[in-house]
C-alpha cells in the first residue's frame, strides 16, 4: 500500500514537472502560475505545494531537469562520434532540429533569463553546463585534440547555446555553413583551416 502511494506521488511529481516545463515554453517564466500548472497536470492546486515548497522551486526543478537531460543526451551522443571534426558536423545536424521557437529552445531561453535573477537557478545551470564542458573536454582529449580542451569545450558549449538563440532570430540561418570555423577550432592535426597551401 505504501509502495503504491509512493508510486502515485512520483507519478504526480513528474506530471507537475512536465506541465511546468511545457508552460514555461508557452507563456514564459513569469507567466506560469500554480493554478495553470495544476490544471495542466490534472491535480488540485494544493497538490503543487505538497510536492514543491514554492512555484519558483517547481519551475527551477522542471527547467533544470529538461536542460540536464538535453545536455546529457547531446554530450553522450557526441561522445560516440569518432573524431572532433565529425563531431562538429553531427552537432550542427542535431542543432538544426531546434528552430529557436520550438518548445525546448523557448524553455532554455526562459531559463537563462530567469537565471540572471535567481541565484539558485544560476548555480544549478552553471553546474549542468560545467558538467557538459568537462565531458566534451574529455572527449576532445580522447580523440587527440592537443590544444586547450577546456577552453575549446567552453566555446563549443557556448556556440550551441548561441546558435539556438540565433535561430530564433534568423530561422533561415544555415548551420551547415558554420561547420568550417567550428571544425577549425577542434582540429586535431595542429593546422588551422585555410592554412594549407
Amino acid at each position: 500500500m505504501a509502495e503504491a502511494s509512493a508510486d502515485r506521488g512520483r507519478t504526480t511529481r513528474q506530471r507537475l514537472l512536465g506541465a511546468a516545463a511545457a508552460l514555461i515554453a508557452e507563456v514564459g517564466w513569469g507567466g506560469v502560475s500554480t493554478r495553470m500548472v495544476a490544471e495542466r497536470a490534472g491535480v488540485a492546486p494544493g497538490v503543487v505545494h505538497y510536492h514543491f515548497a514554492s512555484l519558483p522551486d517547481l519551475l527551477i526543478a522542471a527547467s533544470t531537469g529538461v536542460a540536464r537531460a538535453m545536455l546529457e543526451e547531446l554530450t553522450g551522443r557526441l561522445a560516440e562520434q569518432p573524431d572532433p571534426e565529425t563531431g562538429v558536423e553531427w552537432l550542427l545536424g542535431e542543432l538544426s532540429r531546434y528552430t529557436g521557437t520550438d518548445p525546448a529552445s523557448l524553455l532554455i531561453v526562459e531559463m537563462y533569463l530567469a537565471a540572471a535573477r535567481l541565484p539558485e537557478l544560476r548555480d544549478l545551470l552553471h553546474e549542468i553546463v560545467a558538467d557538459s564542458r568537462t565531458q566534451i573536454a574529455s572527449w576532445l582529449r580522447d580523440r587527440g585534440h592537443t590544444g586547450d580542451t577546456e577552453a575549446t569545450a567552453a566555446v563549443l558549449v557556448a556556440a550551441v547555446d548561441g546558435l539556438v538563440l540565433h535561430r530564433g532570430l534568423d530561422p533561415g540561418l544555415d548551420l551547415t555553413a558554420l561547420a568550417g570555423p567550428l571544425r577549425a577550432m577542434v582540429r586535431t592535426d595542429g593546422h588551422k583551416e585555410g592554412s594549407e597551401t
